[in-house]
């Protein structure tokens, strides 16, 4: 059974999002053209706005889902979108789908299925991929940077605060 609790924590710099970024841009163009990219807030907003620049891509799409458990549902709660693209903006299109992580996979799973409902042709986009904590042993994303066990922390998120997450009082420079 997985521990609830990743192992390790990983803070990621500005340096390595440019490496993994850099390293993403020729995959994707392999795998494109692409006509739209949906970016899943709010982890998806910022490695897809880098994407975007660099591959020149002009319909930029955004997606906002939770998973408003009970008790009773636990990890098998149903999605609920805030927020999702007009199904006539992806309707035919070969659509990116871009997040920072994957970790369990609900997000990037149902973002996809939402996608392809539209009508469109996804493809899931992370930075890190995370195997072991993912709840689909047979899914993964298309193209992904790295493959980690790790809680990540990107340079984005440390004004969110770090304590308790084992990095002590001090919040690391990055």
């Amino acid at each position: 059974m997985q521990s609830q609790h990743p192992r390790q924590h990983r803070l990621v710099t500005w340096e390595e999002v440019d490496q993994i970024i850099d390293g993403l841009i020729p995959r994707i163009q392999h795998m494109g053209p692409f006509e739209a990219m949906v970016m899943i807030t709010r982890g998806g907003v910022i490695p897809g706005g880098l994407l975007a620049e660099a591959l020149g891509m002009l319909r930029l799409l955004t997606a906002s889902v939770d998973f408003f458990a009970t008790e009773q549902s636990g990890m098998m709660a149903w999605p609920t979108f805030l927020q999702f693209p007009d199904p006539d903006l992806l309707r035919g299109r070969r659509t990116l789908i871009v997040d920072d992580v994957w970790g369990s996979g609900r997000t990037s799973i149902s973002v996809r299925e939402r996608v392809l409902a539209a009508g469109a042709e996804p493809v899931n986009c992370v930075l890190h991929f995370n195997p072991y904590r993912s709840l689909f042993s047979n899914i993964q994303p298309d193209i992904y940077g790295d493959v980690t066990d790790a809680y990540v922390v990107y340079p984005w998120e440390i004004d969110r605060g770090l304590l308790g997450r084992g990095f002590g009082e001090a919040q690391p420079e990055i």
